[in-house]
């Protein structure tokens, strides 16, 4: 948004923080107002949504874990037993999945 902006936003700040800003402000060559809402602009909010997306999220990836324990639990139980071989094939395939939702895209495209 360029021209007039009649609102203005004021907020409380200590000397040595204006300062700071003021010479962030100066060293990028712009007016500290500019510089607000440059920062402003970046910033990305938690949203109610985006919160229970990550709560959902984060109960599977323990309900995983806990699997992956008991089968770990009987792999190394059965450590002679041909099928402990596929379970640990499956048990890194499992791995792999998980990292993979560590770096899972949200509706807002934003990953986190």
């Amino acid at each position: 948004m360029t021209g007039r902006r009649p609102a203005t936003v004021s907020a409380r700040v200590s000397a040595d923080e204006l300062a700071d800003w003021r010479a962030k402000a100066a060293a990028a060559g712009v007016p500290l107002s500019a510089l607000v809402r440059q920062a402003m602009g970046r910033t990305r909010t938690w949203t109610a949504p985006a919160a229970e997306v990550e709560r959902e999220r984060t109960k599977q990836i323990v309900r995983i874990g806990n699997n992956l324990n008991q089968i770990a639990r009987w792999a190394n139980t059965h450590k002679a037993a041909i099928e402990a071989v596929e379970v640990i094939a499956h048990l890194i395939a499992i791995e792999r999945a998980l990292r993979a939702l560590a770096h899972v895209r949200y509706p807002d495209g934003d990953a986190r």
